[in-house]
């Protein structure tokens, strides 16, 4: 059996967990402002309500007057389930589910704009793109094929918008990215109740809830940003941005029992600290490129609307390949073959009076892999969102907003085999042996956001 194939399975962990948020497509996040909340995101990168406005578009940075300095923070809570059918050779042999996988979060912001002169401004933002925690616990029989989960990342994002004329402008921005993560499967707690597996319990219980496989690591890596804006009348704006991939390549150890026994077969996986023993490693992670096209209309002194589509280059996420020089080196994990995804928002916003503004959005985010493709570890499902929010005008220079959304994704059919693990156990039982799991992943969100802003 290939050392390196039975090693590192990302996908039965890193793309369970990231996709299991149901925030946006794959591991990525759309909550950078609970501004843009209470609209679902929708005209994004065409608003410029406050400092926050840079981190989707930098262009509207020269929308923004004075210095600015806004703060905020966004509370996600993900109630998702995966339930189905641990199978051997196409039989089911066990029923198996793992409630509430995906961990709530807080995702925080800060976001500060200087204008320099009436036609340059200079931004500074701190947020998130991407992240994810997930745990399906030991308990769940299928977590061979993956049951925990982290990826978290956080952005420094210096930006600089410059206005060509009063109809147009520019703005770009260099991003430094710091992230981290752990990814892994473990061996349930204990064997399905069947006549065969009941024989070898006795033998299994030293393993019993031990990692199968698990890996940590860290990365920095630079990315960069660009945008810009076209005024076409003092009631009508559009705004294009877009995001540079961000190449990481995680680095830290491996352990578990998968290691241990290709490290030296069922002696040294018997041995004492064998299972726990590490192993330098690491794994490249192409965060995506994404782009945006969005639009601002206002109707009249009360009603505005406005809109946006995004993409994202999921296509770039067509394979795994983990790196474990002691243990044979690059091999290719696991072929995803994901595809680009979109998203597609309308919002409003209502002016009560000087001091209260109201919004609305509804948004849909299509899943970024066919059908043919996902897996228990690639729960990849369309999403709709449904969002209100408010802001309020406290003074002359302090403003308050808040956001609240509900996200719900589409119940989506699942199947997970691995052609490592099905090699173990066609070696262990002297016989082609397939191991499945069939299933169903559904689930929900609540998202609720509060902002600060002042302007100086």
């Amino acid at each position: 059996m290939n050392k390196n194939k039975i090693t590192l399975s990302l996908t039965a962990a890193l793309a369970l967990g990231m996709s299991t948020n149901a925030l946006a497509a794959g591991f990525q996040l759309a909550e950078y402002s609970a501004t843009g909340l209470g609209r679902a995101f929708a005209g994004e990168a065409a608003m410029a309500d406050n400092a926050s406005a840079q981190f989707r578009n930098p262009a509207m940075l020269t929308y923004l007057e004075g210095t600015q300095v806004s703060v905020g923070a966004i509370y996600v809570d993900p109630n998702v389930d995966v339930k189905g059918d641990l199978q051997v050779n196409d039989q089911t042999i066990d029923q198996t589910e793992a409630r509430n996988i995906a961990h709530s979060a807080v995702i925080p912001n800060f976001y500060i704009s200087r204008q320099l002169n009436d036609k340059a401004t200079l931004g500074l933002a701190f947020g998130t793109n991407f992240g994810m925690r997930t745990d399906l616990g030991t308990d769940f029989t299928a977590s061979i094929f993956g049951n925990q989960a982290e990826v978290h990342t956080v952005e420094i994002n210096p930006n600089l918008g410059y206005k060509i004329n009063d109809q147009f402008s520019v703005g770009a921005g260099v991003r430094y990215v710091m992230a981290k993560g752990h990814f892994g499967a473990a061996l349930p707690n204990k064997l399905p109740n069947n006549k065969t597996l009941n024989a070898l319990s006795p033998l299994y219980k030293p393993f019993a809830g031990q990692n199968l496989k698990y890996m940590e690591g860290e990365d920095n890596a630079w990315g960069w940003q660009a945008g810009a804006a076209w005024q076409i009348n003092p009631t009508n704006r559009i705004g294009v941005s877009y995001h540079s991939a961000v190449k990481l390549n995680l680095t830290g150890h491996a352990q578990g029992a998968a290691y241990a026994y290709e490290d030296g077969g069922i002696a040294n996986l018997l041995r004492p600290g064998a299972i726990t023993k590490t192993y330098a490693g690491s794994l490249p992670l192409e965060l995506p490129a994404s782009a945006e096209i969005a639009s601002f209309h206002q109707l009249n002194d009360k009603w505005a609307v406005h809109a946006s589509i995004n993409w994202t280059d999921w296509s770039s996420f067509d394979k795994l390949e983990s790196n474990i020089p002691s243990l044979g080196g690059k091999d290719v994990i696991k072929e995803e073959n994901w595809k680009d995804n979109y998203r597609f928002a309308i919002g409003t916003t209502y002016q009560v009076n000087n001091k209260l503004t109201l919004r609305s959005g509804i948004a849909y985010d299509t899943a970024a892999v066919d059908e043919a493709h996902r897996t228990q570890t690639i729960p990849e499902t369309d999403r709709t969102w449904l969002s209100l929010g408010a802001g309020y005008q406290w003074s002359k220079n302090l403003t308050l907003d808040a956001g609240l959304t509900y996200v719900y994704a589409k119940k989506a059919h699942l199947n997970e085999t691995d052609k490592n693990i099905n090699d173990l156990a066609s070696k262990l039982a002297s016989k082609d042996t397939k191991v499945s799991f069939a299933g169903t992943t559904s689930g929900d969100v609540w998202l609720a956001g509060v902002q600060a802003s002042y302007r100086f």
